[in-house]
């Protein structure tokens, strides 16, 4: 057992704790019996002394102090064992003692002063243990210094083998409660070993790898669902960092592949000016989609670190809608699709980044053009619903099919039938659309159907002020 084992440090304080407690417990017993001892020594003297009183007061009014001396005799000689007695009177010198108290030789009492409290003490004549009462008796105009006694060896012998009996089997007591105590530790942490062995084993090539819950419903349990929990949240971040890497370097693959073929085949062989201009501009296009691509995946990065760059702050939304739409209207009208834009005049006070949010409804509009055949319609509103100011992107183009739309805001996710390279872009941009809406703690979702057109839907939280102006 190692010395800095929690089941080494949980023994330890169970036998310290029992050990402290077993002496504690047998220190109160032994200190509770010898005061019940000497309490119930106490009651007896008490009880004698009174009776040493009475018979006092019946005696001395009408015998003389021999005559009285021999009355005592008598009357101790009629309880056996309780003859230990000793009567003076100072003012005389009388004084009676008993045969009991000759044996054991106790000093007379004048320890007590004559009209004073009883005195009780345990004395020790002879390797025997007395407890004794002194008192002071007042008969008539007579005082009496009275001394009586009774054996209590017996009692604190007994109490003595007690002692010898707890300090013997406390040893015992507690080896025996440590053992115990050592295997329910390792019983009751059992199942962390079993988790430590489970764990150790887990790696990335095997994050599917799970802990085995006891039945249990203790904290056990618990931690062991907490881990699993933990585990599988790892495995799907692990399993998306893995898809997203393998995607990003599909994506940044095509372009480099491109730009190098183009550049190997303007350089093969001498070539006109328009022939070099014509390969620079296919270059440089792949290069402007290259660096649109890493700037959506450096984006992403950021959010996912956690990092949030926005310079979030009170702005209106009506007028980065407008500013978004003025683009979009370029973008359909060099495809031959019709625009419409429904924002109010008013302001839409929110607090937000302009840029992230302009950039947000520009990736909307732009998907919707995208998948607009000619001829069709793009249609963009801005509303406010219960505190919400609700900015919608509808368009007539070719829908998205109901297996896909769970799918849609995923990282790099193209429907066959919706997304190619020739339409451009990565499948980034819807992703980042939602992470600009969830940072503003907002929302964003889809409608659509195949062949009649898509609606998406964003929702942010308006900041008091302005009412929503007029369309």
């Amino acid at each position: 057992m190692k010395a800095r084992s929690i089941r080494f440090r949980l023994t330890a304080w169970y036998f310290s704790v029992l050990a402290v407690s077993l002496c504690l417990f047998g220190a109160a017993m032994l200190v509770a019996m010898r005061q019940s001892i000497l309490h119930a020594a106490d009651e007896e003297l008490e009880a004698r002394l009174g009776a040493v009183h009475r018979f006092l007061e019946r005696k001395v009014p009408r015998l003389d102090e021999e005559d009285l001396e021999d009355e005592f005799r008598e009357h101790s000689g009629l309880e056996p064992g309780r003859d230990l007695l000793e009567v003076r009177e100072p003012a005389t010198g009388w004084s009676y003692h008993s045969r009991g108290m000759e044996r054991y030789n106790l000093a007379p009492p004048a320890k007590v002063a004559l009209g004073g409290e009883p005195r009780f003490y345990t004395a020790q004549p002879k390797g025997s243990r007395l407890r004794v009462l002194e008192a002071s008796v007042t008969v008539g105009e007579r005082e009496f210094l009275v001394q009586i006694a009774t054996p209590v060896e017996e009692a604190f012998h007994a109490l003595e083998t007690f002692a010898w009996l707890l300090v013997g089997f406390l040893p015992v007591v507690l080896a025996a409660a440590s053992l115990g105590g050592y295997w329910m530790s390792r019983r009751a942490l059992a199942p962390v070993d079993a988790i430590t062995r489970t764990a150790r084993r887990i790696s990335a090539e095997n994050l599917s790898l799970r802990l085995e819950v006891p039945e249990t419903g203790d904290e056990l349990a618990r931690l062991s669902e907490t881990l699993n929990d933990m585990m599988r949240r790892i495995e799907a971040a692990f399993r998306r960092m893995t898809r997203f890497t393998a995607d990003a370097s599909h994506e940044l693959r095509t372009p480099v592949s491109i730009m190098r073929t183009t550049a190997e085949l303007a350089l093969r062989r001498d070539r006109s000016p328009e022939e070099y201009r014509e390969a620079l501009e296919q270059i440089l296009s792949e290069l402007e989609r290259t660096s649109r691509l890493i700037e959506d995946l450096l984006t992403l990065a950021r959010a996912d670190s956690g990092i949030v760059d926005l310079d979030l702050q009170a702005m209106d939304l009506a007028g980065t809608v407008r500013d978004a739409c003025s683009q979009g209207e370029k973008l359909a009208k060099g495809k031959g699709v019709e625009f419409q834009a429904v924002v109010p005049k008013g302001r839409f006070p929110i607090r937000g980044d302009p840029t992230a949010l302009r950039r947000l409804f520009l990736i909307l509009i732009d998907n919707a053009v995208k998948y607009t055949p000619r001829a069709g319609r793009v249609e963009v509103r801005l509303e406010s619903r219960d505190g919400y100011a609700v900015g919608e992107v509808r368009d007539t183009g070719i829908g998205i099919a109901p297996e896909d739309l769970p799918h849609i805001f995923e990282r790099f996710w193209r429907a066959d039938k919706v997304r190619s390279r020739e339409m451009g872009g990565a499948g980034l941009g819807l992703s980042i659309a939602r992470w600009i809406a969830e940072v503003h703690r907002g929302s964003i979702e889809v409608e659509s159907e195949p062949g009649k057109g898509s609606a998406f839907r964003v929702r942010l939280p308006r900041e008091p002020g302005d009412g929503g102006g007029r369309a």
